[in-house]
């Protein structure tokens, strides 16, 4: 009986879930349609006489706009950023790319008036597929969870008004808003952001509000000071959690059990070209400050980048608190929330703008910690998650590691990409399973149009202690996709 009951709440689940797919697809496919339409008859308009493209996303051959920081070290494109790490960068100029769908809204009667309050609309659909040697999932690694299986990764839709702050004339105002529906939802939740779909439920496919925040320059602190106050994506990753900004279509095992965002107050100073320092405020790793687990957290970080440019070091001490685990109930069960603390650090070194590397490494540490870290209550999934919580660790329990990525441009429309890494979880605080990590791949990224990316990948990974792949019944894992992302 409790097998047929669990039965028919899978298929209604997965109903509700297809509906929910419906729907976003139907969204995106008008929104698309309409920015496209438009993007078409301008581009017969916008070819010039050596029969390109001149009014593409970006002109690509227009010199950089002026700036008071460093210029930027590598290629942008095909590399998804020009900058080295930071975020948010201060007197680097805002991104003047145009996608389809602010291209169709310029071409209404209203485009000059929008065009001035430089409020943008855009965002992208991420598709992968995958082929692995897992039946049921392919975690602990991410983004690609479900094995031998095509999903929808992200669909997002992206507000914004990005800060001038290469002025030192006024005070300046900006916003993001970016919402995302598909499978990585699960990555991004935040307990107290709609985090009912995963921490109680377990959807595959969810909803996340994962950047709401206002930006507010102020350039007369040092060289200039940005104030943040919401919510924002984690600062000093080299992997991040939005497809379009990644080397490759997966991830280290390293960055999936990192922090993602937090909800505070942020402040950036950019004391010269050189140095800049960040001090922060925050409700606790991956929490809304309205979350039962909620723990005030502070934040410091320090960015250096050498005067030829050739590299950089940003090192941030990301969480700082009693770094004791969060018990409480949730819907009366027991439950609670990780509350690590972590110092972490990245150098990059440019070899020239088309040869870089970027290593990255981080010591995490918390008490009284469970066994594979924030529950989920919903009953155990296939593809990972539920069951409840696990199994106290007593004590302070460590996890750490590094990864390496080394990226080499071979157009001006592609690049390929090396990923090594070595990563530790003593006791299982993070992934569930004790032991030794390492991951090992190669993966290609090729912009065959502005807007049209695609990245192919094959990887190895193994937990050299235990089975800790496909719900543990694996040591190894080895992993071959392909995803695709279309801007509009």
């Amino acid at each position: 009986m409790k097998l047929k009951r669990m039965n028919h709440i899978l298929k209604y689940s997965e109903s509700v879930l297809s509906r929910q797919c419906r729907i976003v697809l139907s969204l995106l496919t008008f929104i698309m349609l309409f920015s496209f339409s438009s993007w078409a008859d301008e581009s017969a308009s916008d070819t010039g006489d050596n029969g390109t493209q001149e009014g593409d996303c970006k002109d690509q051959e227009s010199k950089e706009p002026p700036r008071r920081a460093l210029p930027a070290p590598f290629a942008s494109p095909p590399f998804p950023s020009g900058e080295y790490q930071g975020y948010p960068l201060v007197g680097v100029p805002a991104d003047d790319t145009v996608y389809p769908l602010m291209k169709a809204v310029y071409n209404t009667c209203y485009g000059d008036a929008i065009k001035k309050t430089g409020i943008k609309a855009y965002g992208w659909v991420n598709v992968s597929g995958n082929v692995s040697n897992c039946r049921d999932t392919n975690l602990p690694d991410s983004y690609w969870i479900v094995p031998n299986h095509v999903e929808l990764d992200q669909a997002v839709l992206r507000v914004e008004r990005q800060l001038d702050s290469v002025q030192t004339s006024h005070i300046d105002i900006g916003f993001r808003s970016t919402i995302l529906y598909g499978t990585d939802y699960r990555f991004m939740t935040a307990g107290g952001w709609t985090s009912n779909q995963l921490l109680k439920r377990d959807q595959l496919y969810g909803y996340d509000f994962t950047e709401q925040y206002i930006d507010v320059y102020i350039p007369w602190v040092a060289q200039g000071m940005i104030v943040r106050t919401g919510r924002w994506i984690a600062c000093p990753d080299i992997e991040t959690q939005f497809a379009p900004d990644n080397y490759m279509g997966s991830h280290s095992i390293l960055f999936t059990f990192d922090t993602y965002t937090q909800t505070g107050v942020m402040l950036t100073i950019m004391l010269n070209k050189y140095w800049t320092i960040q001090a922060c405020i925050h409700s606790g790793t991956d929490m809304a400050p309205w979350y039962k687990g909620a723990v005030a957290t502070g934040m410091f970080g320090v960015r250096w980048v050498s005067k030829d440019n050739k590299d950089s070091i940003y090192l941030v001490l990301n969480s700082i608190n009693s770094a004791k685990f969060r018990h409480f109930k949730f819907y009366g069960q027991p439950a609670g929330h990780d509350n690590f603390n972590y110092l972490v650090g990245t150098w990059q070194h440019t070899f020239t703008p088309e040869f870089i590397t970027k290593t990255e490494g981080y010591f995490m540490w918390q008490r009284d910690a469970v066994v594979g870290g924030t529950p989920i209550i919903s009953p155990v999934r296939p593809y990972g998650g539920g069951g409840g919580i696990g199994a106290n660790i007593p004590g302070t329990t460590w996890t750490y590691g590094v990864v390496n990525y080394t990226m080499y441009a071979f157009s001006k429309k592609g690049f390929v990409t090396f990923r090594n890494e070595v990563w530790r979880d003593v006791d299982g605080e993070r992934s569930g399973f004790a032991g030794t990590y390492t991951s090992n791949a190669i993966g290609m990224t090729y912009n065959y149009t502005p807007i049209f990316q695609i990245r192919p990948e094959i990887g190895y990974y193994r937990n050299w202690n235990r089975g800790a792949f496909d719900n543990g019944h694996k040591r190894g894992m080895v992993l071959f996709g392909v995803d695709t992302t279309l801007r509009f």
